[in-house]
């Protein structure tokens, strides 16, 4: 029997030379751990919908960042859950709400970490919507007026980057003429420039608390069906000024994520959300999925399709697994 030249199993053999020739790689440093941080002291509260995942008092959100920097992960993606909401999303924009107290706090703690805050009024509003509201609707231009504020805050509070996840029109131009006015010139701005009306967010509402109390959110986030606007909207934002644009949810939309990555040269994110997390985790806790198989496979596709950082719930994890040693 003649066996052919090529023997592609031949560099498959063991984990070492497997590692060798892999062609993609998931690297601690480019991920992004969300947090969600909400009022009082010595508060852990658990996230049913997202075994594993808290809201964190400020004082325990530091202690748990210090140990998850320490495993090597260093940029972190802040949201907040407020004492007060109003229509108005004020807490938003206080130089004492509950993101710009963490950030201060966290700088304080570890001065090197990249310190993201994500810009939205969702979770300050009574309401559940991302803006200001005209009847039923929620008012393009009088939220990116608000949302400019609240990025000087963050930057004041020392974010390191803003990330506009509203979806308005001209959000991004009106955020960076804003930081620059205020001499944060140097504060990057990462837009979800590509951000869908996606189902796959709902463990989210709950650990944000910040369920829309009417409608849904699909006038403002993107179409599921639409990929070649995707484009569009990533370009508009590049053209008012982001450095860097974010593709969201991640594995559902890889297409995207592909298509993005071919026609920028700005940094790329994906964001693997809460409901890719639950569904892994929820499997895996059922003995239905080997966690640590599928969410590496998962990581490795999202990095495969073009992106240069994923935000992921599992950061932490993936840190732990990195650091042990390579056997087989």
């Amino acid at each position: 029997m003649m066996f052919p030249v090529e023997r592609p199993r031949r560099l498959r053999q063991t984990e070492v030379l497997r590692a060798l020739v892999r062609e993609t790689h998931v690297r601690v440093d480019q991920l992004i751990y969300p947090v969600f941080v909400r009022p009082g002291e010595g508060r852990r509260e658990a996230i049913t919908s997202m075994p594993g995942i808290y809201q964190w008092s400020v004082d325990t959100l530091c202690d748990h960042l210090e140990e998850v920097y320490g495993l090597g992960v260093r940029s972190f993606l802040f949201f907040g859950i407020p004492s007060h909401k109003d229509a108005g999303g004020s807490e938003a924009y206080s130089p004492d709400g509950i993101v710009q107290r963490a950030l201060q706090a966290v700088r304080e703690r570890l001065p090197q970490a990249v310190l993201i805050a994500d810009l939205c009024l969702c979770e300050y509003t009574d309401h559940g919507h991302c803006g200001l509201l005209k009847g039923d609707s929620v008012d393009n231009d009088a939220t990116i007026d608000v949302l400019a504020r609240t990025a000087v805050v963050q930057a004041r509070a020392g974010a390191t980057v803003v990330a506009p996840s509203d979806m308005m029109d001209g959000r991004v131009a009106a955020i960076r003429k804003a930081l620059d006015g205020a001499g944060f010139e140097q504060i990057p701005i990462m837009s979800y420039a590509a951000k869908y009306a996606s189902g796959f967010y709902g463990p989210f509402r709950e650990a944000a608390e910040n369920t829309p109390s009417f409608g849904d959110r699909r006038a403002y986030q993107m179409d599921p069906a639409n990929r070649r606007e995707a484009l569009k909207e990533v370009l508009l934002d590049l053209d008012e000024g982001a450095d860097m644009v974010i593709v969201k949810p991640a594995l559902p939309y890889l297409d995207v994520l592909a298509d993005v990555k071919q026609r920028v040269t700005v940094p790329v994110a994906a964001y693997q959300v809460s409901g890719e997390f639950s569904m892994i985790r929820a499997a895996s806790q059922m003995g239905w999925l080997d966690e640590r198989r599928v969410v590496e496979e998962a990581l490795l596709s999202i990095k495969r399709a073009g992106a240069d950082m994923i935000i992921t719930y599992f950061a932490p994890e993936v840190a732990r697994w990195a650091q042990e040693p390579i056997v087989g």
